[in-house]
């Protein structure tokens, strides 16, 4: 019985010291920008944008996965012998873009030790050993999100690596040979050593080497200089009771207040913490457009560069492509020149320039910008690109006119004038989005024609004279896009789609989507060549664009209605300017300069429908007006705008006919 009593207490001492860690970084103690490592009462450098959390007990500390990173410098750190362990409590918002050290000691040289995380969430634990890395890896997936999870590299020289998730040994390695440790590196919390690129980019001339983190929470990471044993990793794991973290999915931003009436609206749209904190930015940066009769927004945000989204009652997202162009294969060095590249905003912007219950005007301007944020064909002497203009006329109905703009001879051979770019949440699938038979396409004629995923199914006999597309998201209001006579539109669907766009700040002008743990872009179609018009220097192309409910064959007669609109008369004191498919509007002039009555024929037929015509009366000089359509009161809305050329009206009515309409606007 004595024996026995000496042998445990030999192993209770022995186990102790064991679990004595050298260095360890619970978080409980961060100040005028250091972390006290518990251990030793050193304090550590924090660098980045940072905030503490709820740990595991206690408080832990959350990572921006941009600028987050505590230092330890290299004469502080504790150089374990021939044998170590290393343990760390870690939860994700999102994946690294590549592998991502939660703790590392090495050089710029092939020495030290580190235990890392991977862009599929796979783990490891490296030690180098012989000039070269000896890694335990883990399976993909091995780390969810938005859960905390245990991790653990156990290192005996000559003998074995052993890499624990959960208290559970997933992974062991046998070694001959120590590692090598570093004479004077830091050790890194949180973050790469040194630049390096994204995981799965699609060329590496359109990639940029850039410093990137862990997005997520990190607690108690603890250094020993033993090797312990499966056991005592194991109740390390099992004595923390461990609550959901404070994590959120990285959802694109909502509307918190929908202000129920229509007009566009200057704001300040919040994604996450860590992203948010990126921008050098003040009050209303972005955009939104609302509508009075349904959940639709029209969003004009930095984090897809300004590009505008469709988004519908149940946040599904829609954007489009800009004008984009590349080097067709000539000196090609730097890849996509589009605003996707343009992560910071540098050379995109956006503005409202008009705003009532009639209409909206929203104005997006760009250059076409690489990863290496260089513009597209800079004039040698002025330093001018390829800079493109977007207007956005915006009425109640929930459409918009598309009009692109950009300077003849300054974009080259090889361009892309418009892709059709549905937008996933984090955790969902484009099955999740979209119908199988994902977009349906049609002409004016009314011919109508199903696109499915499947590529098997993609007809042989396809037409690409199709001017009408509308995707089939899983949501009551659906996106469309109706294009001029003469447009050219072909189909691909490749599944998983990129995520270097919408809101991922590599320097990448693509990069595989293998998981869905952030936002992305399907890479699918159609995509179109519109109908370019030329006028002096300038070229444009239009489209009319929306998300509503609509069946297709509303939705052609919708188009026809822009395409063929209908001819317009207008009575004495007015003369007709024309039908602007740039505005989606009739121009009208008042040659009297005096406040009178207007009266308005428009020719509507089969061919030529009247839906939801929109006016615009210069110099009606008069506060407002009243409206009848064909004598009788009727659903309309207006607006006044005050220029340097006198006050105009703006004019939208809600109606659908295909017989000639008659209406009456009266100054009011």
């Amino acid at each position: 019985m004595k024996h026995f009593y000496l042998w445990l207490c030999l192993f209770t001492t022995s186990l102790a010291l064991a679990q004595t860690p050298v260095m360890t970084w619970d978080f409980e103690t961060i100040k005028d920008g250091e972390v006290i490592e518990s251990s030793t009462n050193i304090a550590d450098t924090l660098e980045g944008h940072y905030e503490t959390a709820p740990g595991i007990r206690g408080q832990g500390l959350r990572l921006d996965g941009f600028t987050t990173q505590v230092i330890r410098k290299g004469q502080d750190i504790k150089k374990p012998g021939t044998e170590f362990t290393i343990e760390a409590w870690v939860s994700l918002g999102q994946y690294p873009l590549n592998w991502c050290p939660v703790i590392t000691t090495e050089s710029n040289e092939v020495k030290g030790y580190r235990l890392l995380i991977g862009p599929y969430g796979q783990v490891a634990f490296e030690t180098a050993i012989s000039e070269q890395w000896v890694s335990c890896t883990s399976a993909n997936e091995t780390m969810p999100l938005r859960q905390w999870m245990h991790l653990a590299g156990v290192y005996t020289a000559g003998k074995d690596m052993i890499l624990y998730v959960n208290g559970k040994a997933i992974s062991t390695v046998a070694i001959t040979g120590a590692l090598t440790y570093p004479s004077k590196n830091n050790c890194i919390i949180g973050m790469v050593a040194a630049p390096g690129r994204p995981s799965d980019t699609i060329r590496t001339w359109g990639t940029m080497p850039t410093y990137f983190g862990l997005d997520g929470i990190i607690d108690d990471i603890m250094i020993f200089d033993q090797a312990l044993t499966a056991d005592q990793v194991k109740r390390n794991f099992l004595k923390v009771t461990v609550t959901a973290p404070d994590i959120q999915p990285r959802r694109l931003p909502t509307i918190e207040k929908n202000p129920g009436r229509f007009g566009a609206f200057y704001t300040k749209l919040t994604y996450y913490a860590g992203w948010d904190n990126l921008w050098r930015v003040d009050e209303d940066p972005d955009v939104v457009v609302c509508f009075d009769n349904s959940p639709v927004k029209f969003i004009f945000w930095r984090g897809v560069r300004y590009g505008p989204c469709w988004v519908s009652e149940n946040e599904n997202w829609m954007t489009d492509q800009g004008l984009e162009t590349w080097a067709n294969g000539i000196n090609d060095t730097e890849g996509c020149f589009e605003h996707m590249q343009d992560r910071q905003c540098r050379f995109s912007h956006v503005r409202i320039i008009e705003s009532s219950d009639a209409r909206a005007v929203v104005h997006w301007r760009y250059a076409l910008v690489s990863s290496h944020d260089n513009i597209w064909m800079p004039d040698p002497k002025t330093g001018w690109g390829c800079w493109v203009d977007e207007y956005y006329t915006i009425y109640p109905d929930g459409s918009a006119i598309r009009k692109v703009a950009w300077n003849k001879g300054t974009t080259g051979r090889a361009i892309q004038y418009q892709e059709s770019l549905p937008v996933t949440q984090p955790g969902q699938s484009s099955e999740q989005l979209l119908e199988d038979d994902y977009v349906r396409v049609a002409d004016y004629d009314y011919n109508t024609r199903t696109v499915s995923v499947d590529p098997s199914k993609k007809p042989s006999d396809w037409n690409r004279d199709y001017t009408i597309q509308q995707f089939q998201f899983k949501s009551q209001n659906k996106p469309y896009i109706c294009f001029e006579p003469g447009n050219r539109m072909w189909v691909r669907w490749i599944n998983g789609g990129y995520n270097h766009f919408p809101v991922n700040q590599a320097r990448c002008d693509g990069r595989w989507a293998r998981t869905l743990d952030r936002p992305t872009h399907i890479m699918s179609s159609p995509c179109s060549d519109p109908v370019i018009h030329e006028q002096g220097n300038r070229l444009s192309w239009n489209g009319l664009y929306g998300m509503n409910s609509m069946g297709i064959t509303e939705l052609i007669r919708f188009g026809r209605s822009w395409a063929y609109a209908p001819e317009l008369s207008t009575g004495s004191g007015f003369v007709s300017k024309g039908y602007d498919r740039s505005q989606r509007c009739y121009q009208i002039e008042n040659l009297s300069g005096q406040s009178g009555p207007c009266a308005i024929t428009l020719k509507g037929s089969k061919d030529s429908p009247v839906f939801n015509p929109a006016f615009r009366i210069k110099n009606w000089n008069a506060k407002g007006a009243t409206l009848l359509v064909n004598g009788k009161a009727h659903d309309y809305k207006t607006g006044i705008n005050r220029e340097l050329e006198g006050t105009d009206l703006i004019v939208f009515v809600t109606v659908s006919e295909t017989v000639p309409v008659t209406i009456t606007i009266t100054p009011e």
